[in-house]
């Protein structure tokens, strides 16, 4: 495939705002601050900072440098450099977690917008923690709105991939992205003025080395490996939209360190608002779409807060699904000489259906199952246990051990422009170091080791 016609970024903070908005998702606003609050506050902030330097930087560098080695997408990178071997396959994994992230995650994204349409209405006024979850449970039990806003969300994803890279992917993470930081500072701001800021900021800040276990460590690792969007073939896809020359350790830095403080800010956001009333900083969801609305709905302005929060899940929802949507569309353009539009309603159409399936799993009762699991359970599963750990710890194997000397070192150093004294550090690092930490990431994921 042509280069115009497959697309390109068109400037440096595009390029940037594109990778950042698919490394930025829900996991950021809520899995990990409170594991910071958890583990340790500041001790584990430090430790989270050091194991993203030894492991994330890494891993991200890995992917841009198969992507801009060939210009090519998860799959076609793979047969480029390694033709007539089976390294390809490592792409596929990626093209097969893509299917199964947004067919759940496209029904998480549709919530978000249930629950901004319920704090533009006012909804959570007066209602206890108790109400609000009965009120989740009978929507999710209907089924048919999950599956219609889950649909509704892969329309919009559909929308700005069909744009192109430039004027759709890159175009409007130039919008959503800024606007995503600029409501977290606002939210940020409110924080300060609540009874409850010196708690939150105790919570996620104190520093306490006697938590940091095995366990903590695991954890760390683990929110290093997927708040990064790694072992899925965006990075790789995305990278090979990147055309003129750039100081990839430079910028791919700034994209972990933006990430990584949109995820403490978050924290700063949050959790003044939750200790203020009273409320335990639960993990996962269920602090989002049940704790936040009750909390929102006893807050002086908590309408307007909310509002702002939900419209902040939304966008950070919306970026990450355009990039997997995005990476899967130009997997079917390159292989199956799909044109951009055929693909992008060929996969809208695929994975609505999906979608469908895991909004009605989750009805009480159902029996749509795989083994022990739902179908939204199965394919987290799935995807987070098996596909994107291989898929990245075989990723960073082939950057650091198939790939010569020669091209790796062209490509990282930008042919010889940029960081040259660096290079043997980062391959040290990605032949000996991370493929060790993405295997513990694995072999904990799927229960061999254990903190």
């Amino acid at each position: 495939m042509k280069p115009e016609q497959r697309g390109a970024f068109s400037s440096s903070f595009g390029t940037m705002m594109a990778v950042v908005g698919s490394a930025v998702g829900l996991g950021n606003i809520w899995r990990f601050p409170y594991l910071a609050g958890m583990n340790g506050g500041a001790a584990f902030l430090l430790l989270y900072v050091f194991l993203v330097l030894l492991v994330g930087l890494p891993l991200i560098l890995s992917e841009f440098i198969i992507g801009r080695a060939t210009h090519r997408g998860a799959v076609g990178s793979f047969k480029q450099l390694a033709p007539k071997s089976k390294w390809y396959l490592v792409g596929y994994m990626g093209v097969v977690a893509g299917f199964c992230i947004l067919g759940f995650y496209s029904v998480i994204a549709g919530w978000s917008v249930r629950f901004l349409y319920d704090a533009v209405i006012n909804a959570n006024v007066g209602q206890s923690y108790d109400e609000i979850a009965a009120s989740f449970n009978a929507f999710k039990n209907t089924g048919w709105q999950p599956a219609l806003l889950a649909a509704g969300f892969l329309a919009f994803t559909a929308f700005v991939v069909l744009k192109g890279v430039e004027k759709g992917v890159e175009r409007w993470n130039k919008i959503l992205m800024p606007l995503l930081i600029l409501i977290l500072l606002v939210l940020c701001v409110n924080s300060f003025t609540l009874d409850g800021f010196r708690d939150g900021m105790s919570f996620l800040f104190k520093p306490d080395f006697s938590k940091i276990t095995a366990n903590t460590v695991l954890d760390a690792l683990g929110q290093v490996f997927f708040t990064l969007s790694l072992g899925m073939g965006v990075m790789i896809t995305y990278s090979s939209y990147v055309v003129k020359p750039e100081n990839m350790l430079r910028s791919k830095g700034i994209v972990t360190l933006i990430d990584t403080s949109i995820a403490i800010i978050s924290g700063i956001a949050i959790f003044p608002a939750v200790f203020t009333f009273g409320i335990s900083p639960t993990q996962g969801p269920d602090l989002i779409f049940l704790t936040l609305p009750n909390v929102f709905g006893q807050m002086a302005g908590g309408q307007y807060v909310g509002i702002l929060f939900f419209s902040l899940i939304t966008i950070a929802a919306l970026t990450s699904m355009v990039s997997i949507f995005e990476m899967m569309t130009n997997y079917m353009m390159e292989e199956l000489k799909m044109s951009r539009r055929r693909a992008v309603v060929w996969l809208f159409v695929t994975l609505s259906l999906i979608a469908a399936l895991c909004a009605l799993s989750q009805v009480e009762g159902s029996r749509l199952m795989i083994g022990r699991y739902n179908i939204f359970d199965f394919l987290d599963m799935l995807s987070s246990n098996y596909l994107m750990t291989l898929g990245g710890l075989m990723v960073v194997i082939f950057t650091g051990w198939r790939i010569s000397e020669k091209r790796l070192r062209r490509v990282f150093t930008t042919n010889g422009m940029y960081n040259n004294r660096i290079f043997p550090v980062f391959r040290f690092v990605i032949r000996f170091v991370s493929p060790i930490a993405v295997a513990i990431i694995f072999l904990s994921k799927i229960g061999f080791i254990k903190g």
